[in-house]
């Protein structure tokens, strides 16, 4: 197997997904702007820093669709996809992950931002194949705000991609060439642990990085 790894947010999208969907529950009125705002902005910027407590922000990533109910959310984000992402979705980054696909690559997108967000947007992509924050559901199968398994943040996205391999009956050494695309230095521990790293779109921390290993540095929206 040849395997490519796509992060998401500012790597495939020139946008958060999950930022973009908090403020789109605020256009909806579900939430006040102000307190809203300034909660995400503190999270993004703890992402931004490293600093980030994953549980603390999907439990209020997802207070929204909790308190609407899934059924109600899922209409909102068929909305949020045909007027936020789908209008994001550019031609390079398609056309980029068609080339893997064409090449024979087993495309996988493994993002730190929750399945509910990014289930839909990874079809845009036509990628089948998606590791993602997994949402605990309660006895009814409502979300709880937790949690389910191991996080896809940080070193939790080597662990996660292990276990889809495990699934398959795989190992990392079993694979012929692997390849990660990502734009943050929180993915590093990945970066690190495939054959190809490629800072795309990077800040200007894992530029630094890229060049001193040699990495490639793609910018993917110029």
């Amino acid at each position: 197997m040849r395997l490519t790894l796509f992060d998401l947010d500012h790597t495939l999208l020139p946008l958060d997904s999950d930022y973009a969907w908090g403020q789109f529950t605020v256009k909806l009125g579900w939430r006040d702007e102000a307190d809203f705002g300034r909660a995400n902005d503190r999270f993004y910027q703890a992402y931004k820093d490293g600093t980030l407590d994953i549980h603390e922000y999907v439990r209020f990533a997802t207070d929204a669709v909790r308190e609407r109910g899934m059924a109600v959310a899922q209409a909102a984000h068929e909305r949020f996809m045909a007027e936020v992402i789908r209008p994001a979705m550019t031609e390079q980054a398609r056309a980029l992950v068609r080339a893997h696909q064409a090449a024979g690559d087993t495309v996988v997108i493994v993002t730190a931002t929750n399945e509910f967000v990014t289930r839909p947007i990874a079809r845009a992509f036509g990628v089948d194949e998606l590791i993602a924050i997994d949402l605990a559901t309660g006895p009814d199968g409502a979300i709880t705000g937790d949690i389910r398994g191991i996080p896809s943040f940080r070193q939790g996205k080597v662990l996660r991609v292990e276990q889809w391999l495990a699934d398959r009956g795989l190992r990392w050494s079993d694979l012929q060439h692997t390849t990660f695309y990502s734009d943050s230095p929180n993915d590093l521990p990945l970066l690190e642990k495939v054959h190809e790293p490629v800072a795309t779109n990077p800040d200007e921390r894992l530029s630094a990085v890229a060049r001193e290993r040699g990495w490639r540095i793609l910018q993917l929206f110029e």
